[in-house]
């Protein structure tokens, strides 16, 4: 699904537009859908490449391929990746992020102790409050804040930034880099990357902004605890604005399912109540980040009318999309290719009305390029796989050059 806004009020000043790009979260599966559509984006809007615009904001796992993406890192060399391609850069292990949190176990298991005397302390003050709901109170202190260690995406995306050519700093980056957390014990959005926050490591802010409380532990940088941005707010995207973009393009892969969309209504309907309770609450977590989103998008066009946006979606009656399991990477290959061959389906039916769109920010549409058959697979052959510094280098130079030549 794609929704375009245009500027009320261009910057016909400018002699470059300044381009940025706000990716949302999702989890595992969220991101590769972002992956397909990324690559499908890069392909078809001639002018420009994801991995060099101006300005980037990530937000939960949408930071993670916006810190790869301000690093010249293209979205097919982060695909061959994160679907085990024999020409990978990196050989990803996706038990990795599922290992569990040991020292968050034990440092509730030290807890115990304490616990258990001030349950019995209770208990001697006050029998009568032990069948009563406030006398378990003290056990939610041996209950862990996270499920899983996040230290594993710090370690692994700062291995992927050591690489030459590469930076873990956001103060030696090309152009803007923004990781939106929340500091737990404010509930304020906290951007990393700006100044007085541009010292803490890319990687390090990308594990504080993917800290989805349940799973993962809030991550603590300098004293503070910070959790998943996402709580916040969706896609952060004005932070890209603020920062003088002209063009937003904005990924986000979670929309509510729509089952009077299918055909097979009852059977949808059916289906959602079989999912049982992970399937509600994945749908209502997904109304609420749609619904706070729209509210957003329509702000951001009251307050910077002289910003376009493109908006790219699943479509809310995509079942594959919706009944995939969010944290499963079993169907990332099959999923990637679906995000890429709608994300193209929706750009060649909106062409008449995108080509104008992209000619103000002197962009083009290949429409030769999406009407021809073309799957994910052959848009991973068609890059080089780019895994020596050099081949990163010349290529990111290669990139500039067609760029300046181009302004």
């Amino acid at each position: 699904m794609l929704k375009l806004t245009a500027a009320n009020q261009p910057d016909k000043d400018r002699t470059r537009p300044r381009i940025g790009l706000a990716i949302a979260g999702g989890g595992p599966l969220g991101a590769i859908y972002e992956l397909g559509a990324l690559q499908a984006l890069d392909e078809a809007i001639d002018g420009i490449h994801m991995h060099d615009l101006d300005v980037y904001v990530g937000v939960s796992s949408g930071s993670f391929l916006t810190a790869s993406l301000a690093n010249q890192v293209t979205a097919t060399q982060m695909s061959r990746i994160f679907i085990n391609n024999p020409n990978a850069e990196f050989a990803f292990q996706p038990e990795l992020f599922l290992k569990p949190a040991f020292g968050e176990y034990g440092d509730r298991l030290r807890n115990i102790p304490a616990v258990v005397f001030q349950i019995l302390g209770e208990a001697i003050r006050h029998p009568t409050r032990l069948a009563q709901i406030e006398s378990l109170d003290g056990l939610a202190r041996l209950i862990p804040t996270g499920l899983f260690d996040n230290h594993m995406i710090e370690r692994f995306l700062a291995k992927v930034l050591s690489r030459d050519g590469r930076t873990n700093d956001f103060r030696d980056l090309q152009g803007k880099l923004r990781i939106v957390a929340v500091e737990l014990d404010t509930g304020q959005a906290v951007r990393f990357g700006e100044p007085g926050l541009d010292h803490v490591p890319i990687s390090r802010a990308v594990q504080a902004s993917a800290a989805l409380p349940g799973l993962y532990p809030p991550v603590e940088i300098e004293g503070r605890l910070y959790v998943d941005g996402a709580l916040r707010r969706t896609l952060h995207a004005s932070v890209a604005l603020k920062a003088g973009a002209d063009l937003l393009i904005a990924v986000n892969p979670l929309v509510p399912y729509d089952a009077d969309g299918v055909k097979a209504n009852g059977k949808a309907q059916s289906r959602m109540v079989r999912g049982g309770l992970p399937t509600v609450l994945s749908q209502t977590f997904r109304a609420l980040i749609q619904s706070r989103m729209q509210v957003g998008m329509a702000k951001y066009e009251k307050d910077f009318p002289s910003a376009g946006m493109m908006l790219i979606e699943p479509d809310r009656n995509d079942e594959q999309m919706f009944f995939a399991n969010i944290f499963s990477y079993a169907s990332r290959t099959e999923l990637v290719e679906h995000a890429y061959a709608r994300t193209r389906a929706d750009l060649l039916a909106r062409a008449d009305e995108l080509e104008p769109f992209l000619e103000t920010y002197g962009l083009g549409l290949n429409r030769s390029l999406l009407e021809a058959e073309r799957k994910f697979a052959d848009a991973l052959a068609a890059e080089p796989p780019y895994l020596a510094p050099v081949g990163n280098s010349l290529a990111r130079n290669l990139d500039r050059l067609e760029r300046l030549m181009r302004d």
